[in-house]
C-alpha cells in the first residue's frame, strides 16, 4: 500500500476555491462549488468540488459527501436539461493509478449523447467564449 500523501493547498482547484484563479462557475453554496472543466470531455463538463481540504475521496471527511453528491446531482440535472442530452456520466477519481491528476476531491458531470463518444482528456483548453456561454446555459437550468 502507497503511503499516505498529505492535501497541497497549492493545487489548482484550492487556488480557484481562493479567488486567485478565474473559473467559470456554474453553482456555489456553503459547501460545495460547481464549475466549467477548462479541458472538456464534451459539450457542458462541469466539475463538482467540495470547499473542505481533501486530495480525493480516499482521505475526505464522510461529512463531505452529502452536500458534495447533492450538488452532483442538482448540476447533473441541469447539465442534461441545458444541453438537451441523451444522459450524464459522473466520473471520480482517485490517485494517480486511476487517471488523478488534481489532488482535491471532485467530480466530473458530463452531459452525453447517443453515439457520441467522450473527447479524450488531451490538455487543450477550451476557449472562454465557450465555456462562458456552456455555464450561462447551466445556470439558467438550474435556475428553472
Amino acid at each position: 500500500m502507497a503511503e499516505k500523501t498529505t492535501y497541497d493547498s497549492n493545487n489548482i482547484f484550492a487556488k480557484i476555491l481562493r479567488g486567485e484563479i478565474p473559473s467559470h462557475s456554474v453553482y456555489e453554496d456553503d459547501a460545495v462549488v460547481a464549475f466549467m472543466d477548462v479541458m472538456p470531455q464534451g459539450p457542458g463538463h462541469t466539475l463538482v468540488v467540495p470547499k473542505a481540504p481533501s486530495r480525493n475521496l480516499l482521505d475526505a471527511d464522510p461529512g463531505t459527501f452529502g452536500p458534495l453528491f447533492a450538488v452532483v446531482q442538482k448540476v447533473a440535472v441541469a447539465v442534461k436539461k441545458a444541453f438537451g442530452a441523451d444522459g450524464v456520466t459522473i466520473l471520480q477519481f482517485n490517485e494517480p493509478a486511476s487517471g488523478q491528476t488534481v489532488y482535491h476531491l471532485h467530480v466530473h458531470v458530463i452531459p452525453r449523447f447517443e453515439g457520441i463518444p467522450l473527447k479524450p482528456h488531451s490538455g487543450q483548453m477550451e476557449k472562454p467564449e465557450v465555456l462562458a456561454e456552456n455555464a450561462g446555459k447551466i445556470r439558467t437550468a438550474l435556475a428553472n
